[in-house]
């Protein structure tokens, strides 16, 4: 599975597209896990709604790798960089990946990531 596939087709890619993409990018029983929230995206419709969320509180958002991908065995590990505005004002927020992939699809997802939000 490639990690740039996750980032730039979902992380950056066509919002009206996002739910099928996911489909195509993550298990059925995907597993997202934030800090302090485990589990909280189940399956790719979930996952969507949270990428949504998230891009949509920001003008112009993408995201890009600042380090790696690194693979080893079923694990993929990768450092990236957000950029965009907040309520007009330029934000940069970094972020580490980790996902466990099986059969061609991302199954499992922990990042930890810095607030955009101050």
């Amino acid at each position: 599975m490639k990690y740039e596939r996750w980032l730039n087709d979902l992380w950056n890619g066509d919002l009206a597209s996002l739910e099928e993409i996911a489909r195509e990018v993550v298990s059925p029983d995907f597993v997202g896990n934030w800090p302090g929230r485990p589990g909280f995206a189940l399956g790719p419709d979930s996952l969507a709604a949270i990428i949504r969320q998230g891009r949509e509180m920001f003008d112009d958002l993408t995201f890009s790798i600042a380090v790696g991908p690194i693979a080893s065995g079923d694990l993929i590990a990768a450092r990236w960089v957000g950029r965009g505005h907040l309520s007009g004002t330029p934000a940069e927020f970094h972020g580490h990946d980790l996902l466990r992939h099986a059969d061609g699809r991302f199954t499992e997802y922990w990042v930890i990531a810095e607030d955009p939000t101050g």
